[in-house]
């Protein structure tokens, strides 16, 4: 256990609480009981820690990781009633869906131990979504993703920007005085921005580490996959890099990774549910997400230069962020005209040549423009999409 405490202790005095991201403010941390969960390297261990170091006594909280050492001689159950005994209250456990047989455990704590407080986060949303059947009614779920555009200023640059809403962006409510020039910051955000550790100097390696583990030990230790089928997983994903937008053939993608193209819809939900790529979808289905797929992105663009090693297509990169900013807080779903559909509103993303063409029919048609600094009518600047959370 000292080993534990001592443990919580350096990650504390290691972390800064400069900044909170977008998803702490929506936490009921009363809760008995909460995962935060989301893909690999957004940040959720950062918060826990904040979280801690802004409200928390050492006296009375206990931080650990689901892969420590101590684990491999205690259980979970163990833990928490040692702790529990000792006047322990708020219990943070990271990377929950490295200890086998979390789910089962944690229904026990939660049964068994009322006044103890339990927080943990998942890397990995698969993992959570695979052992939670039994805490579905008992635990929240917080789901956080990368970066915004604005978080990214505020971290990178110590530029503080509101949040703008949709209807603020669209009627050219964003003010800035803080950003003179916005596109080359833009272009940084697109290329390294999206994680946290997005100015390490080793970031394309750290980048390439997270697709990996997640492609060869996640998503294949969810799904019961071997490891060769896990590699075919990372070629898919390579595959609709080179061709994002992606109109999914299943055929042809199971013919060019050597797969069934029965399992090809499978994998692809795997792979979007690890936040490797996002699936945009019809509204034919009625309910959020359950439309037919028509368009498969690369999920953010970050990962797309670390697959792409130069051979970006910029028109996919602007579809990519626009989708990728405005997913958090809406229903982004394929337009029949344009590219977007947000509610009644309809979006082509473009350069700053973009025409009016696609939406000239449309009531409440916006064009959005890379390359321009400011906005004027129904033409909108993409870099304002990225202050939306």
């Amino acid at each position: 256990m000292e080993k534990l405490y001592g443990y919580m202790r350096k990650k504390l005095e290691e972390t800064t609480s400069q900044f909170f991201r977008y998803r702490y403010a929506d936490i009921h941390w009363n809760n008995q009981m909460l995962a935060l969960v989301g893909p690999r390297g957004v940040g959720k261990t950062t918060l826990f820690l904040q979280h801690i170091k802004r409200h928390h006594s050492l006296d009375n909280t206990l931080y650990v990781v689901a892969d420590q050492h101590f684990f491999s001689e205690h259980s979970l159950l163990e833990l928490a009633e040692r702790f529990s005994q000792n006047g322990g209250q708020y219990l943070f456990i990271d990377e929950i869906h490295k200890y086998d047989g979390w789910s089962r455990e944690l229904k026990e704590i939660y049964d068994s131990y009322s006044d103890l407080h339990v927080y943990f986060t998942g890397s990995s949303i698969l993992e959570i979504e695979k052992g939670d059947a039994d805490l579905s009614r008992r635990v929240p779920k917080y789901e956080m993703q990368g970066l915004s555009f604005r978080e990214f200023l505020r971290i990178r640059h110590h530029i503080k920007t509101p949040v703008f809403s949709l209807e603020q962006i669209v009627n050219h409510k964003v003010e800035t005085p803080n950003i003179k020039h916005p596109l080359p910051l833009f272009r940084e955000y697109l290329r390294n921005g999206y994680y946290p550790f997005g100015n390490d100097i080793d970031f394309d390696i750290e980048l390439e580490q997270v697709i990996n583990r997640t492609m060869e030990v996640d998503i294949p230790q969810y799904a019961n996959m071997n490891v060769s089928t896990g590699r075919k997983l990372k070629k898919l994903l390579i595959e609709i890099s080179k061709n994002s937008p992606f109109k999914p053939n299943m055929t042809t993608l199971g013919q060019v990774i050597g797969a069934s193209r029965n399992n090809i819809e499978d994998y692809l939900c795997y792979l979007e549910k690890a936040g490797m790529i996002g699936q945009l979808r019809d509204d034919t289905g009625g309910i959020r997400g359950a439309g037919k797929v028509e368009k498969v992105y690369v999920d953010n663009t970050n990962l797309m230069f670390n697959l792409g090693h130069g051979f970006e297509n910029i028109g996919n990169i602007r579809e990519t962020v626009f989708y990728n900013q405005m997913r958090v807080n809406h229903d982004v779903i394929a337009s029949k005209t344009a590219d977007f559909t947000i509610g009644k509103r309809i979006f082509e993303v473009g350069g700053k040549n973009k025409g009016q063409r696609q939406i000239a029919t449309v009531e409440e048609g916006y064009i959005v423009k890379d390359d321009i600094e400011y906005g004027y009518g129904n033409v909108i600047p993409l870099w304002h999409f990225g202050l939306n959370y």
